[in-house]
């Protein structure tokens, strides 16, 4: 059976890339102030980062979670999943597991069926964490499939530099890629040479 859980303070996250000049939090947090306002809920605090989603280390990320542990609102409303994070199924799930576990609800505002107060919640993290086993399979096949390319190219000298992008880091520097940086600032990032970043992102 499904508890009614009451809600009266809302915390709002909006984000977008600074990449990405057509994009405006605004327009983000206009449709989600009206939509508390339709449910008569109060807007406790509002988040915004202009940063890629890609990791976690954004300031006003951090700092929800840290209110959620504070109990300072009831339930945070997002515009979608990939506003919220865009760091892949597992490491999403596991934001919003750590929202729940402070004592905190969720509900993507596009995404009806994201809603930790619904009917679905329990189906929706069980799928999550599906898709979540799945990708950590896929990011570790990879890997491997990495590092015996490299044997077969005579390259197994740079074996110890390529386990330093196993994993999350491999999974990051695709992203970082994606998003348009140079192999010189993903190595920065990732604190490894150019070199290593170009074999890794060679088709």
């Amino acid at each position: 059976m499904n508890r009614e859980i009451a809600i009266e303070r809302v915390a709002l996250y909006a984000r977008v890339s600074t990449r990405d000049g057509r994009q405006d939090t605004e327009n983000q947090l206009i449709q989600l102030r009206e939509y508390c306002e339709k449910q008569g809920w109060q807007i406790a605090a509002e988040y915004v980062d202009h940063d890629s989603g890609g990791h976690s280390r954004r300031k006003h990320f951090q700092e929800l979670f840290a209110d959620a542990r504070a109990r300072r609102f009831d339930l945070l409303l997002f515009w979608s999943l990939d506003r919220f994070s865009r760091e892949g199924v597992s490491a999403t799930l596991k934001h919003l597991e750590a929202l729940t576990d402070a004592g905190g609800n969720w509900r993507s505002y596009t995404e009806q069926y994201l809603d930790s107060t619904g009917i679905f919640r329990d189906a929706v993290i069980a799928i999550l964490a599906v898709i979540a086993k799945q990708e950590r399979i896929r990011r570790s096949e990879r890997a491997s499939a990495a590092v015996a390319r490299l044997r077969r190219q005579g390259k197994a000298d740079h074996l110890g530099r390529k386990r330093l992008l196993v994993g999350s880091k491999l999974e990051r520097c695709r992203e970082l890629h994606e998003e348009g940086l140079s192999l010189r600032q993903i190595a920065k990032q990732l604190k490894v040479s150019a070199m290593t970043v170009q074999r890794v992102l060679a088709p």
